[in-house]
Order: C-alpha cells, then sequence, then structure tokens
C-alpha cells in the first residue's frame, strides 16, 4: 500500500492541516466496506446531493446526523419474517454506517427517500464577512462586495474605516 506524503505540502501552507488529516485519514480507510453504494452530485456552485442506494429501508429505519464538518448516515437492520422459505437471499438487508467529511460552510438543506435512493441535498453557504472583497487603493473610501467570478462588484460598498 503507497503512501501519499503531504509532508513537503504542510511545510509550505498554514491552516490546511486538517484537510491533509482528512486525506490521509480517508487513505488509511479506503478499500472498506462499499455499502450502500452512493453517487455524489455538483449541481451547481454551491450545491450538491448526494445519493444512497438503500433498497428495503424506510425512513424510520435511517439516522441522519449533521454536525460541523462531517455528515453521518446510519441504516438499522431490521428483521422481517417471511412468510414461506427463503430460498435465495440476494436482497442486502445490513445495517450500515457512511460517514462524509464536509468542507467549512456547507450545511444539509433537506433528505428525502423515494424508490429506494435517498438524496441528501447540500448547500454551502459563505459568510458575507468571508467572502471576496474589493481593496481601496491610496486610500479611497470604501470597500465592495465582489460577488462574480470575472471581478465585478455587485454595487455594495462597505465603509473602509
Amino acid at each position: 500500500m503507497s503512501r501519499f506524503d503531504f509532508t513537503p505540502y504542510r511545510r509550505s501552507t498554514v491552516g490546511f492541516d486538517r484537510l491533509f488529516d482528512v486525506l490521509e485519514n480517508q487513505h488509511r480507510a479506503g478499500g472498506g466496506d462499499n455499502y450502500p453504494p452512493f453517487n455524489i452530485e455538483k449541481r451547481g456552485d454551491d450545491d450538491y446531493r448526494i445519493t444512497l442506494a438503500i433498497a428495503g429501508f424506510r425512513s424510520e429505519d435511517l439516522d441522519i446526523t449533521a454536525q460541523q464538518n462531517l455528515l453521518t448516515v446510519i441504516g438499522r437492520k431490521r428483521e422481517d419474517n417471511p412468510e414461506g422459505e427463503m430460498l435465495h437471499v440476494g436482497i442486502a438487508n445490513r445495517g450500515f454506517e457512511r460517514r462524509f467529511e464536509l468542507a467549512d460552510y456547507v450545511r444539509v438543506q433537506s433528505a428525502d427517500l423515494a424508490d429506494g435512493l435517498l438524496t441528501v441535498d447540500l448547500v454551502r453557504e459563505v459568510p458575507e464577512a468571508m467572502k471576496p472583497k474589493k481593496i481601496a487603493v491610496n486610500g479611497q473610501p470604501s470597500l465592495s462586495i465582489v460577488d462574480s467570478e470575472d471581478g465585478e462588484n455587485d454595487g455594495r460598498a462597505i465603509d473602509a474605516a
């Protein structure tokens, strides 16, 4: 098993320790259980969707917990007593725990279970104070918030005092 060495990056960056720790932990935990299968979809600049294939689970069998930078989905196995004798069991009905590391300012917007698929919609909401701002040069009196990719401001001004 090869290990990616983040040491050169750790020496030349500040504040990325958590990111490197997450990457190293994922690499160590990789190759584990792949149940249930899932997709991660980027639906917009700040919108994401996680879809888990969990056939046979009902909403009361699921526990979804969002805490800072971590989303945990737990499915609890339930005992179904079939009326007849089972000749083949090919549909998984086992419990699971799936964890997703979330970036800063990403929160769960909603969760829905339909047709054996659990969808969890996520949105990134960056606080106003963290958004990029134009900086005045040579004592010009105001800063303005940058909203667009091309660097144009949205017309709102902030006092530079």
